[in-house]
């Protein structure tokens, strides 16, 4: 039901009976007054973690995604079980009312609470969300925050000033994003200002994202306090620092201060520097020619992006030497920047011949004997100053990934690379050489999408479009019904869910460990 929802709830919203159905799933009764009940009424499902947790979550989704098709006004533009139009109503369009809220808020299981912040929004139901920033689990205390923006803005910024003190890390970092649009309130201010200037942790491997977070929020809060900040950022020996440094940049239209980091010697500072600069109300064409001969994939990806519409001397002769250059390296996953500089190519009015794409590589390790081998695997991943979580390896619903990663884990090839992107309630996703979205594995990986769903735990290959993956995984951080059967998972994690929870980014991994 979440699936065709999902899938087809714009075109053909759900009738009355689907949604009591729906309704009764997640565990409460359709009102009279919500939705005409036929006289077969399914029983409402009572709360039971051990049974029927994730069919309630899928329902929830469901009613979520609902709710948007019928919209606020409770009318909806397609038909119907028997031609009903609009299965809501005034009090709960899409079936989604203050009895499924509450019901949804006090229920045993965290991921259901989370997705009970998520309708509280579509009902602008404040005080539900008010109760969710003071839930036992950070998953819903983190939605509770994210959603709270919309239905009460001066409360979510004395909420976000408080939550800036989170005993959970990602909570916190939230917190202190949302101040960016709190510039009137004193108090966040100060906040995001003793924040920058508490060095206690200033030196810790994991102790740079608090102060990170906070001088790009004072950018968009206190622009002339962040003036004075930044300085200390741009001079950082983390490059992290540096590229939180040109966003805040960025965010305060310092184009001096983003040529500068254009030319860092890092290079996921130089792609931050170039990303900034787009905007500038000064061209900066050369220093993106120059970025086009730097050996980073993502760097030169953006500079050939940036050079779109450029009347810049020299720009075609220098996506032309780009090009050529990657084309002769010869390298799969250099597609997308390759791509990039193509279509700027083509835009200038110099386009260049097609691309093909490269076919992906089945591991020469997949064998018989290896196949045995794997046939109940584990792996035991160590995150520096973090700890260890266990995950099984499916052999059986991703073979060919499973062995790829195996063979890759037992060369030392994820020892000392990162998690580079963290998006709380959604995945955190690592394994890159560059630590960013477009370095990874010279050869793509052929896409194996079986049946195991994306639950929370699950481990996937992230790609770039069909059998592009370079080797960088992905663990999701909730169930995420809407990645299922389109990325591989070839893993679940099987212990130390808990390890995973506090992973930040820049968290490296320490050694994988693969035990047959």
């Amino acid at each position: 039901m979440e699936l065709r929802v999902r899938l087809h709830g714009q075109t053909l919203a759900p009738g009355p009976r689907a949604i009591i159905m729906l309704r009764a799933l997640a565990g409460v009764a359709s009102a009279q007054h919500v939705l005409p009940i036929p006289p077969a009424q399914p029983k409402p499902l009572d709360p039971d973690p051990l049974r029927d947790a994730r069919v309630r979550r899928l329902a929830l989704e469901a009613l979520i995604i609902a709710y948007g098709a019928y919209g606020a006004s409770g009318a909806s533009g397609a038909s119907g079980d028997n031609g009903a139009r609009g299965a809501g109503g005034p009090d709960g369009p899409g079936g989604i009312d203050a009895e499924l809220i509450e019901r949804a808020g006090n229920d045993t299981d965290a991921q259901v609470r989370r997705l009970a912040m998520r309708a509280a929004r579509l009902r602008q139901d404040g005080f539900r969300l008010r109760l969710g920033l003071s839930d036992e689990a950070a998953m819903v205390r983190f939605e509770a925050l994210n959603q709270l923006t919309p239905v009460d803005g001066e409360y979510a910024c004395l909420s976000a000033v408080a939550a800036a003190q989170d005993e959970d890390a990602r909570v916190a970092l939230l917190a202190l994003d949302r101040l960016t649009s709190c510039g009137a309130f004193p108090d966040a201010v100060r906040a995001l200002e003793r924040t920058i200037n508490d060095l206690s942790q200033a030196g810790a491997p994991r102790g740079w994202h608090r102060s990170a977070h906070a001088v790009v929020s004072l950018a968009g809060a206190a622009p002339d306090q962040a003036r004075t900040a930044l300085g200390q950022f741009v001079q950082s020996t983390n490059w992290h620092l540096r590229v939180y440094a040109a966003r805040a940049a960025a965010v305060l239209g310092d184009d001096e201060t983003l040529r500068r980091l254009v030319r860092d010697a890092h290079d996921n500072v130089a792609e931050a520097g170039i990303s900034g600069l787009t905007q500038a109300a000064v061209p900066a064409g050369e220093l993106f020619v120059e970025a086009l001969g730097r050996s980073a994939y993502p760097v030169v990806r953006a500079a050939a992006r940036a050079l779109d519409g450029s009347t810049h001397e020299g720009v075609v002769p220098a996506l032309r030497a780009a090009l050529q250059r990657l084309n002769g390296e010869g390298r799969p996953n250099s597609l997308d920047t390759r791509r990039a500089i193509a279509a700027t190519l083509t835009r200038l009015g110099a386009p260049p011949p097609a691309l093909k794409p490269p076919a992906p590589r089945v591991p020469r390790s997949l064998t018989a004997e290896n196949l045995r081998r794997l046939a109940a695997p584990r792996a035991r991943i160590t995150i520096r100053d973090v700890g260890a979580f266990e995950l099984a390896l499916v052999t059986t619903e991703a073979p060919a990934t499973v062995l790829h990663f195996a063979e890759l884990a037992e060369s030392g090839y994820y020892n000392g690379l990162s998690f580079h992107r963290l998006v709380p309630n959604f995945v955190i996703q690592g394994g890159s050489p560059g630590a960013d979205e477009f370095a990874g594995d010279a050869d793509y990986m052929r896409d194996e999408v079986g049946m195991w769903p994306h639950v929370r735990g699950g481990v996937g290959i992230s790609t770039r479009g069909r059998d592009t993956g370079d080797a960088q995984i992905f663990i999701d951080l909730a169930d995420n019904p809407r990645l299922d059967h389109t990325y591989t998972v070839f893993a679940q994690v099987l212990t130390g869910i808990e390890v995973v929870d506090r992973i930040l980014e820049g968290d490296i991994i320490e050694r994988i460990e693969i035990i047959p």
